[in-house]
């Protein structure tokens, strides 16, 4: 003999409590935002103002102090994989363009 079990309805899913906004302190104390790895290296090549390499855009954005790898072996793959995906996803509204073989510049 099977006994079977009584399932019973479940509740509707609670609605997750939304984080509250963080309040900044009216004298400025707020840290600035941190730029993410692709809007560090848009912001390097601007300020370059050629094309360059990811594993350059890497080495000026960690001298500069605008990024820096948490840790990953790799930083510049990543950022070359990034890149191309802007380029991809969003083709002329993309801020980089590909210059040559593993060099990118800002897009005109």
């Amino acid at each position: 003999m099977s006994t079977k079990k009584k399932t019973t309805q479940t509740e509707a899913p609670k609605a997750k409590a939304t984080k509250a906004a963080k309040t900044t302190s009216s004298d400025g104390g707020a840290k600035p935002k941190k730029l993410s790895a692709l809007d560090a290296a848009a912001q390097v090549l601007a300020e370059n103002g050629q094309a360059m390499t990811c594993q350059e855009m890497i080495e000026a954005m960690a001298a500069k102090g605008y990024w820096t790898s948490p840790a990953g072996k790799t930083p510049h793959a990543t950022l070359y994989a990034a890149i191309l995906r802007e380029i991809t996803t969003k083709a002329k509204g993309s801020r980089f363009s590909k210059t040559d073989r593993g060099k990118f510049a800002l897009a005109q």
